[in-house]
C-alpha cells in the first residue's frame, strides 16, 4: 500500500516524509503520541507558543538547511541569551566579558584571559581528563564552581569528575561583550511555533496518531516496502542486549496572571541546592507578543527538573559514555542487518542532535534512497 512507513512524526520523520512525498512516493507517518512534531511540539496557551518538551531555539550555519526550513516557516529574529542565577547573583551566559567583570571585576579582555590562565595554572591542568578539568581549563575555578558544577551535576546526575570532557567542549567562551549563545549565522523561532512548521512539512501526507509501532509491528511492516524508524533503537530489538541509558526531564508548567515573571526566555539556576535546572518563560521567544504584534498580558513558565530515565519516561539526552557507546555499537550492528529498515534521528541513532543536524541527517538519508529508487525505475 505504501512505499514508506515512517515511525515518528518529529523533525527527522517529517523531513524524510516530505522528501519521499515530493518524489512521488506514497508515505504513511505514524506516531504513538496524540500529536505531531515530536519533542519540538508547541501548543498555544493564552496566545503563547509553549514548548511542551523543553525550549528549542533553531540555529545553524548550514545554508542548505536554513533555506530548506524557510520553505515551511517564517522565522523571527530571536537570539538566545540565557542568564545564570547563582543564589541570586545574575551572570551572562555565554561566558563573556559581562560574566568576567561580574565575577572578578576585570575590565579588559587581557585581564580576563590572565585571570583564567592564572586559575588554570593553579589547578595544574594540562590535559583535561574529565568535565571538571575541561571546564576549569576553559574558564577557571571560580566560574566552574559557581556557574558550571552544580548545574551540570543536576543535569547529568553524576559528579563532574565522572563525566567526559567532550560534553562541555561546545561551551562558548568569549573575550567580547557578545551575549549571543550560539555561534551561528542563522537563528530564530518559527512564527506560529514548531508545530506549524511540522504541519507544513507533512502537508498532504497521511498521518496516523496514537499508534504504537512496536505493539503492531508485523501488521504495520506489511503495509510498506521500506520502514524509517526514529524510535529508541534498543526498544526496536526488545532490549535484548540491555537498555541504553538516557537522562530525562520533568516539567512543571504554570500559567501566571502577570505580564513578566523573569524578563528573559531562559534563566539557569546553577547552584546545587535549587532542585530545578532552569526556568523557561515561553513568551520571550516571541518578544512577549502574539502573532499580530499585540502584547501578551499573561505568561507561562516551565521549571525543568533533570532525572534518571526509567521505562515509561521520555528519553531526552543519550548518556554517551564508554559503556553506553559500546552497547549502542552492538545495536547498530543489528540494525545494519535490517535490510528493510532505516534507523534515524536522536533515538534511532542514540545521538544528541541539534535541530539543524537532524534535518541535515534526514536530507542526507533520503538521497541514497532517491538514487536507488530512480535506478530501479529505469532498470530494463
Amino acid at each position: 500500500m505504501y512505499d514508506y512507513l515512517i515511525i515518528g512524526a518529529g523533525l527527522y520523520g517529517a523531513v524524510f516524509a516530505r522528501q519521499a512525498a515530493d518524489a512521488g512516493k506514497k508515505v504513511l507517518v505514524i506516531d504513538k503520541r496524540d500529536h505531531i512534531a515530536g519533542n519540538v511540539y508547541t501548543e498555544k496557551v493564552e496566545g503563547i507558543d509553549v514548548h511542551k518538551y523543553g525550549a528549542h531555539i533553531f540555529h545553524t550555519n548550514n545554508q542548505e538547511v536554513w533555506d530548506y526550513v524557510n520553505r515551511f516557516a517564517t522565522f523571527n529574529r530571536f537570539t538566545n541569551s540565557p542568564v545564570a542565577n547563582y543564589k541570586g547573583e545574575l551572570y551572562s551566559l555565554p561566558f563573556n566579558m559581562y560574566t568576567f567583570n561580574k565575577m572578578w571585576g576585570v575590565v579588559t579582555p587581557d585581564e580576563a584571559a590572565a585571570k583564567i590562565a592564572e586559575q588554570r595554572a593553579a589547578a595544574g591542568i594540562t590535559e583535561p581528563k574529565n568535565l571538571e578539568e575541561q571546564a576549569i581549563s576553559l574558564v577557571g575555578t571560580d566560574i566552574y564552581e559557581k556557574l558550571i558544577k552544580g548545574y551540570t551535576q543536576k543535569q547529568w546526575g553524576r559528579p563532574c569528575t565522572d563525566l567526559p570532557s567532550f560534553i562541555i567542549k561546545r561551551l562558548p567562551v568569549r573575550l567580547t561583550f557578545d551575549n549571543n549563545y550560539f555561534n551561528a549565522l542563522y537563528q530564530g523561532i518559527p512564527i506560529g511555533g514548531y508545530t506549524r512548521l511540522v504541519e507544513n512539512l507533512l502537508a498532504g501526507i497521511e498521518v496516523r496518531l496514537g499508534i504504537d509501532y512496536l505493539e503492531h509491528k508485523a501488521e504495520l511492516d506489511a503495509l510498506a516496502e521500506k520502514v524509517v524508524y526514529t524510535g529508541p533503537i534498543d526498544a526496536y530489538f526488545g532490549y535484548r542486549l540491555g537498555a541504553l541509558e538516557y537522562r530525562s526531564v520533568r516539567f512543571e508548567t504554570e500559567l501566571l496572571d502577570t505580564p513578566n515573571f523573569q524578563g528573559n526566555a531562559a534563566v539557569n539556576f546553577t547552584d546545587a541546592e535549587t532542585p530545578y535546572t532552569r526556568i523557561i518563560e515561553h513568551k520571550w521567544f516571541t518578544f512577549g507578543k502574539d502573532e499580530q504584534g499585540n502584547d501578551l498580558p499573561k505568561t507561562v513558565i516551565s521549571r525543568e527538573y533533570s532525572s534518571e530515565w526509567h521505562p515509561g519516561d521520555e528519553p531526552y539526552y543519550p548518556v554517551n559514555d564508554e559503556k553506553n557507546s559500546a552497547l549502542y555499537a552492538k545495536y547498530k550492528a543489528l540494525a545494519q542487518q535490517e535490510t528493510k529498515v532505516l534507523f534515524g534521528g536522536r533515538l534511532g541513532e542514540y545521538k544528541y542532535y541539534d535541530m539543524d543536524a537532524v534535518i541535515a541527517a534526514a536530507l542526507a538519508a533520503w538521497h541514497p534512497y532517491a538514487a536507488r529508487d530512480t535506478a530501479s525505475e529505469h532498470r530494463p
